[in-house]
């Protein structure tokens, strides 16, 4: 069954598992998920679910629905997405649009706080890059030999060899520390050497496929990754 766990300021404050196969979210007592906030609406979002996926709509809301740090209208989750409405943070476990009414933002605060400006900045951002791009992106943070590397190939190599397609820094990096592999469903990182010089959002990792925002650390070199329309 899908689990959703609410957190706010870091903190896991619900946790909801649900045989539902729709659950709406919203500040008001009768959604499944209240969230109680004036910069959530009365009726923000929806989840519904089938047998293999569950998908997120944004209900017309005042400030916004993100997955992964990309504000969205609908989107098709993936394990471990993070939904971020409001000051809230919902971590998923494995429509015609109509005109929005006012009745619906009625009370409900438009948000100007750091961090929804910040996400706001960060998505308008993100989707300029992945459109000079031209598909989904790899940003340089630190210690990275360019700005931008687009993943434009069905195979990117990143490590200390001559031939590599991203050239790592680093000390014990391996000539070849990692593979990023596009699929039908995105982009899949695969660990080829050291264990402990590969890391996304902290975490050390062997096989993970990428999110929007994901934070890859691989040997000193940090890139973000950018997610775009790719064909």
């Amino acid at each position: 069954m899908p689990e959703i766990l609410v957190k706010f300021e870091d903190k896991i404050i619900e946790r909801v598992v649900t045989q539902k196969k729709r659950i709406n979210i919203g500040r008001t007592p009768d959604n499944d998920i209240v969230l109680n906030n004036k910069g959530v609406s009365r009726r923000h979002a929806v989840i519904e679910f089938d047998e293999n996926s569950a998908l997120i709509l944004d209900n017309e809301s005042l400030n916004g629905t993100f997955v992964n740090s990309r504000k969205i209208t609908e989107e098709v989750l993936k394990d471990n997405d993070r939904i971020t409405i409001g000051k809230f943070d919902l971590i998923y476990h494995q429509n015609t649009p109509k005109e929005p009414q006012l009745a619906e933002w009625e009370g409900t605060m438009v948000l100007k706080t750091r961090k929804q400006k910040k996400l706001l900045e960060k998505d308008k951002e993100a989707r300029e890059v992945a459109q000079i791009a031209g598909g989904s992106v790899l940003v340089g943070e630190a210690h990275t030999a360019q700005k931008r590397f687009p993943l434009n190939k069905p195979v990117i190599i990143l490590g200390k060899a001559k031939f590599v397609n991203i050239k790592i820094k680093g000390f014990l990096v391996s000539k070849i520390q990692a593979k990023i592999i596009k699929d039908k469903d995105g982009f899949v990182l695969v660990n080829l050497g050291r264990r402990s010089k590969l890391r996304v959002n902290g975490e050390s990792v062997q096989r993970y496929r990428l999110k929007n925002d994901d934070l890859i650390e691989v040997g000193k070199s940090v890139f973000r990754f950018i997610q775009g329309k790719d064909q």
